[in-house]
Formats: structure tokens, sequence, C-alpha cells
């Protein structure tokens, strides 16, 4: 899970499926929600956005978050705080992706 140069690595086991011609991240097959819990596609939405733009950026594609930002026509405060989803803890992101907290 670690390299030597001190980076760490999250895998999360995830699949993507097409659902009407667009992508949907489901769930491990050994999980079952309960009624009261459900995904919540804009956050699964913004999770995936997010993950993306940090690879982008960890490929030196950008060096700062407003050139990003300009890059995807956003506002740079809106990146910012989006981008921090990408930096969460894997404990929170399974609970976010496999289903809604109260």
């Amino acid at each position: 899970m670690t390299r030597g140069n001190g980076t760490i690595r999250v895998l999360i086991p995830l699949k993507l499926r097409k659902k009407n011609g667009r992508p949907k991240i489901m769930p491990p097959a050994d999980y079952s929600p309960s009624e009261d819990q459900a995904q919540d596609p804009h956050i699964l939405r913004a999770i995936g956005r997010a993950w993306g733009w940090r690879r982008r950026m960890e490929a030196g594609e950008f060096v700062t978050i407003q050139e990003l930002a300009e890059a995807v026509g956003l506002a740079e405060r809106h990146v910012s705080r989006q981008l921090r989803l990408a930096y969460l803890a894997p404990e929170v992101l399974k609970r976010l992706t496999c289903g809604r907290e109260g």
C-alpha cells in the first residue's frame, strides 16, 4: 500500500457500470443496503470528479487549482472545495459510496 517514495495508495473496490448511457458506481457485491440507505448520485458524481481532478493534478497536467478551474470552466473556490473529496479517509469513502449516512 505504501511506495518507497512515501506515497500512500488507497484502493476502493468499486465497479463502474453504464445505465442509460451514463456511468454508475456500483457498491461491492456483498453489500446490501437497507431501505433507508440509498446511494446519492450527486455525492458519487462529486467524488468521481474530484478523483479525476486529483489524478490530472498528480500527473502534472495542472500545477495549481486555478489552472484546473480555468480548464474545467468552474470557479476556483468550487473546484477547491470539491477537490477535498478526493482526500477523504477510506472508511468515509466506503460509507458514502455504499449508502447514505443520516
